[in-house]
């Protein structure tokens, strides 16, 4: 008797049975309205999803490789170096691919795409980044009608503005940016951007524009650029060590050239000399051309390991994906959109049928919940 009891259900239970059937039944009664207002979704989502401009995307992989040639270690060698392990690669070099993201972010990066060559539309129309980004670079409409209210007041500005305040130069100043380029800055830095994975140290770079060409050809420039940025940081003392060390050697040969002249000068106006003082001269004069070519000798070899310790540490990447024109655009994704604006239509057709209605109605009419 008292397991029946248990078992028996309850009111509560009983009640939320009969409310989901009431509200699966209020759908079902109003599914004309939901189907209506789905169908508006999908052509508002068909207007959205032909408004934005197609962008296209071009990816670059690089490997970067330690300077004994031996390439990233990933995680190992982060487990190596936390032990206090040596993996043979410098600890510049290893630290280094962390920093790739900030480089190609920064301004001084970002502005020096400004005037890279690229070409676009099927008839190769010849441009630079900048003018494509400034010219060639649309938006969606709603961005032209949200926007509408600051270029109107900019224009007004720019008219009470005299000319003679205004001071163009074709020259950048990076630590001062116009609007315009600050605006071109903020925009290939969302366009452009690279990825360090950490535990393979494969360096991502990705670039999206609204034309293929232009894609592919920054990204390549972009890759060149980071890579001649990197190497010049990484051998930038090797290259000062070496400029030093040809100095010297200058400076060594042409007291060495000097002091063999002299020797070869007091020599043929001397000859058959017999006083022990011309002599003395003679060996002072053979001695100091010994020790110039001694130095010149040492500044030699020293300038040879200069050289090689240059090629040493400079960093060599292996494209494991190189820059290539893309054929389909990577957004937007119509269909992505058509589902997600037909689904918050369903839903807020059904929200408006199970919760708005009664509200609204009751806001309206307070005697009747009375």
């Amino acid at each position: 008797m008292r397991e029946e009891l248990e078992h028996q259900p309850s009111d509560a239970d009983n009640e939320q049975e009969i409310d989901l059937l009431e509200l699966a039944r209020k759908l079902w009664d109003s599914r004309r309205l939901i189907l209506k207002v789905m169908g508006i979704g999908l052509v508002v989502g068909l207007i959205v999803a032909f408004s934005i401009p197609k962008e296209y995307t071009t990816t670059i992989k690089l490997a970067p490789e330690f300077a004994d040639g031996s390439k990233t270690t990933g995680s190992l060698g982060a487990l190596a170096s936390m032990a206090g392990l040596s993996t043979g690669a410098s600890g510049a070099e290893a630290v280094q691919p962390m920093l790739y993201p900030d480089i190609v972010s920064s301004v001084p990066f970002t502005v020096g795409l400004f005037d890279v060559p690229v070409t676009y539309d099927k008839e190769q129309i010849p441009t630079t980044v900048r003018k494509f980004i400034e010219e060639e670079t649309s938006a969606p409409w709603w961005s032209a009608v949200i926007g509408l209210p600051g270029t109107v007041i900019g224009g007004i500005k720019s008219i009470l503005v005299s000319e003679d305040e205004v001071a163009p130069s074709d020259t950048i100043n990076m630590f001062n940016l116009s609007k315009e380029e600050d605006d071109i800055v903020t925009a290939l830095t969302e366009r452009v951007s690279a990825d360090v994975d950490t535990k393979t140290s494969i360096i991502t770079l990705t670039v999206t524009m609204q034309d293929p060409m232009v894609s592919a050809m920054l990204a390549d420039t972009v890759a060149e650029r980071l890579k001649a940025y990197v190497t010049s940081y990484r051998t930038n003392k090797a290259r000062e060590d070496l400029k030093y060390a040809k100095m010297l050697n200058d400076e060594a040969q042409k007291d060495y050239y000097e002091a063999q002249q002299r020797y070869a000068d007091y020599m043929d106006k001397n000859q058959g000399i017999v006083l022990r003082s011309g002599r003395t001269e003679q060996e002072r004069l053979q001695n100091e051309s010994a020790l110039a070519f001694n130095l010149y000798n040492t500044t030699s070899q020293r300038l040879q390991a200069a050289k090689a310790k240059v090629q040493e540490i400079t960093p060599v990447y292996t494209v494991l994906q190189p820059a290539t024109v893309p054929l389909r655009p990577s957004k937007p994704s119509k269909a992505l959109i058509l589902v997600g604006f037909i689904f918050l239509a369903a839903v807020g057709a059904s929200a408006w049928i199970l919760f708005g209605r009664d509200i609204v109605h009751n806001f309206k009419h307070p005697e009747a919940k009375a």
